[in-house]
């Protein structure tokens, strides 16, 4: 089991490493092409920047996909001023409190450039607008800034501009390993994507024809996987997913997954949950159920749209959500193991 997850947490650091923000994802497209190619499934990418891998099943008069969004949050470049400060607003979900004062790579269309995201200084009085954040509130995108201390001809000449996405800097972002937990920025979802490679191994001729998703723009409204179940007629869709761990919710943390019930977006569909459940079962592994809250994936908002008609979410327990995320490596190994078998399975 050691080794097992060895190999699953070198697995998600590659991953992690590559910068992704929402509709700037080539860096982690092509590493996941390649990665596909080498594991012999037939693999491209779509008009929606969907990385696509096709496992031909039993059944081919019938399809079932598996997404694990491959974009992170972060933010969008606004503004830039002559000293070379950078103003940014939120990608996704995203806080600056969460990030703390650091280095952020700024994804220019020529090159990358590095800055850090400042708050101000602390040793001030009432008379300093940033002694607020001291005392009395949260530090909004609003009230940071990123210091380049490059000209604005250096920011163009590295195609910095408006819209230029801005990521935690590759300085901070390598995971790092608590036991069998795994600590790391975008766990949410590159440790759903490690998932899909898997199951690219593990599942040889599935019930029915298998699509496994990195999906695009999960994080901006589940743009690529809304363009994915639009154009492929599908008997379910899957999402693979972080499960917040909070007091509200009576889930374990741990190495047993989590099914979830509903979100934000509506009901998931009882008779697939039943299905997976009874994979997980058949490998005797446990289960948890949650109804969850400030919460959406690729296969609630696809189902609430009319894209497919039963859908499920299968997760992993996560502390710290879209900040920096904490999940045992044996869960996310547990949803290999349950969805091999479900796909080797199928459902009716």
């Amino acid at each position: 089991m050691t080794l097992e997850l060895d190999a699953l947490f070198d697995q998600i650091e590659a991953l992690v490493m590559c910068h992704s923000p929402s509709g700037v994802e080539a860096e982690v497209d092509s590493w996941l092409l390649e990665a596909f190619q080498k594991r012999g499934v037939e693999c491209w990418k779509d008009e929606a920047e969907n990385v696509v891998a096709k496992i031909p099943g039993k059944d081919a008069g019938r399809a079932i996909a598996i997404t694990g969004h491959k974009d992170e949050i972060g933010g969008i470049v606004k503004a830039m001023e002559p000293d070379g400060r950078v103003h940014v607003r939120k990608l996704g979900g995203a806080f600056p409190w969460v990030y703390g004062e650091g280095v952020v790579d700024l994804l220019g269309d020529v090159r990358c450039i590095s800055g850090i995201l400042s708050f101000g200084s602390r040793h001030v009085s009432h008379e300093s607008p940033q002694k607020v954040f001291q005392d009395d509130v949260a530090v909004r995108w609003e009230d940071a800034w990123v210091e380049t201390k490059h000209s604005p001809a250096e920011l163009a000449d590295a195609g910095v501009r408006p819209g230029t996405r801005v990521v935690v800097g590759k300085h901070r972002k390598r995971p790092f390993r608590l036991k069998d937990y795994i600590a790391s920025y975008t766990l949410d979802n590159k440790a759903s994507v490690a998932i899909l490679l898997a199951l690219a191994e593990t599942v040889q001729q599935p019930a029915m024809d298998t699509y496994l998703v990195a999906s695009a723009k999960e994080e901006v409204g589940a743009i690529g996987a809304l363009h994915f179940t639009l154009n492929a007629k599908l008997s379910a869709l899957v999402a693979l997913e972080i499960c917040p761990l909070s007091p509200e919710y009576p889930i374990e943390d741990g190495d047993t997954p989590v099914l979830l019930s509903q979100d934000n977006y509506g009901l998931y569909d009882e008779r697939l949950n039943g299905a997976i459940a009874q994979s997980a079962l058949q490998v005797d592994l446990p289960i948890q159920f949650a109804a969850i809250s400030g919460f959406g994936s690729d296969a609630s908002i696809a189902m609430k749209m009319g894209h497919v008609a039963r859908a499920a979410c299968l997760s992993f327990p996560t502390q710290n959500t879209h900040g920096y995320e904490i999940a045992h490596l044996g869960a996310i190994a547990n949803c290999i193991k349950i969805l091999e078998q479900f796909c080797n399975t199928g459902f009716s």
